[in-house]
């Protein structure tokens, strides 16, 4: 007789798994109607706040790989969203920063992703907003987990 095994749904990941796939396709599909994927808009985010920005301190911050900020900023390019601007302290090197078009854009997807967070979690009360806030920011911190979320 095989050993007993528990159910998929006697796991707390799973239940963690289910609430972040609906909460990101959500947010996915909306940003898709303005043709922005969820791994765009997170670099268009720290763009936001940042001067212009060498390829390797975005992947740095974000945690991603030099080969993956190089393949969305080139996405971003040909949308006009971000732009390259030149190093002045190394004449072969660029930085990344918003264009016109992208830095007016950004608060419509930071309200679509207000939008999407109220759709989601309007029903919860406060008070559990917060403390399930509080529970995931201390599993983060404890996991050490630093890279954001894109995908």
């Amino acid at each position: 007789m095989p050993p007993d095994v528990p159910e998929l749904t006697s796991h707390l990941g799973y239940w963690l798994r289910q609430v972040s796939n609906h909460v990101s396709y959500a947010f996915a599909r909306k940003l898709a109607a303005r043709d922005v994927t969820v791994a765009e808009w997170a670099v268009m985010r720290v763009l936001y706040d940042r001067e212009p920005t060498p390829p390797s301190q975005l992947a740095d911050h974000m945690a991603l790989t030099r080969g993956a900020v190089s393949k969305l900023a080139d996405r971003l390019i040909s949308k006009g969203l971000i732009a390259k601007a030149p190093n002045a302290d190394d004449g072969r090197a660029h930085r990344l920063k918003l264009t016109k078009t992208g830095m007016s854009l950004v608060p419509q997807l930071a309200a679509l992703a207000d939008q999407n967070e109220t759709e989601c979690f309007a029903q919860m009360p406060d008070h559990d907003r917060r403390a399930l806030e509080r529970i995931l920011k201390n599993t983060v911190a404890r996991l050490g987990i630093v890279t954001i979320p894109v995908e």
